[in-house]
């Protein structure tokens, strides 16, 4: 590594908590119970709530809200914020407003996602803003809807969402 590169060195820490914790309990609570749980902080959210910088800010009936703080940790080679951190946010939003739909014991997840990127992000666009709509609500199938929005309140991409639902296994 030259001199020049070993300046530009960043670090960033992450941190996270047993994942199973979390996932044990969604199997024994009403998808909205579980999600208000994770914003209260009874139970642990899962680790990629620390590796994207997110946070589940509300949850309601049919619907879950996001903000999330890219960085440069986020850039793709050409300097900006990779699609695929957009897309996990969209597939976060979405999955989340199913979830507050599911009863305890039923899971979900995603078949299908299709992502429209409508602007650039990068570590000075600001906090993201993503909220998942459920459209169709469904024993076996639903759909759903996301929307980031940058800070200044600017649609940065938008998502529709097929997502699977199951029974989750009970633990033990």
């Amino acid at each position: 590594m030259t001199s020049a590169q070993n300046d530009a060195v960043r670090t960033r820490t992450i941190e996270w908590q047993d994942p199973m914790i979390g996932a044990a309990r969604a199997a024994t609570m009403p998808g909205l119970d579980y999600l208000q749980a994770m914003i209260d902080g009874e139970i642990p959210p899962p680790p990629i709530i620390s590796v994207m910088d997110m946070t589940l800010v509300s949850v309601g009936k049919g619907t879950a809200t996001f903000t999330c703080q890219p960085n440069e940790s986020h850039y793709n080679p050409i300097g900006s914020v990779h699609g695929g951190f957009v897309c996990t946010a969209l597939d976060s939003a979405a999955g989340c407003a199913v979830q507050t739909t599911l009863p305890a014991g039923v899971g979900y997840t995603s078949l299908e996602i299709k992502v429209s990127y409508l602007r650039a992000v990068s570590a000075t666009t600001g906090p993201l803003t993503v909220v998942g709509t459920v459209i169709k609500p469904g024993s076996r199938v639903a759909f759903a809807d996301a929307v980031v929005t940058d800070g200044e309140g600017r649609v940065v991409a938008t998502a529709t969402s097929t997502l699977l639902v199951f029974p989750i296994p009970a633990a033990g």
